[in-house]
């Protein structure tokens, strides 16, 4: 099994988080949404497999680039 962290592609606040950790996601499911310039951004993921970590909260900034999450394929 391998790891993939999971990667903002823009920065600004975490909206939503749209998954737990322990959930099977699939190819583009939405982990977390981010709110930038009062548009909604997903972060989806870009594998199917399970999530086992999440490192942002609903209201918290973050950076282009930041992981926000680790999936295991």
């Amino acid at each position: 099994m391998a790891r993939i962290s999971i990667n903002s592609e823009i920065g600004g606040t975490v909206w939503q988080v749209a998954a737990t950790v322990g959930s099977h996601l699939e190819v583009d499911d939405p982990i977390v949404v981010l709110e930038s310039m009062k548009m909604e951004i997903p972060v989806a993921a870009p594998a199917a497999g399970v999530l086992v970590e999440l490192l942002v909260k609903p209201g918290e900034t973050v950076k282009e680039g930041q992981t926000v999450a680790v999936l295991e394929t």
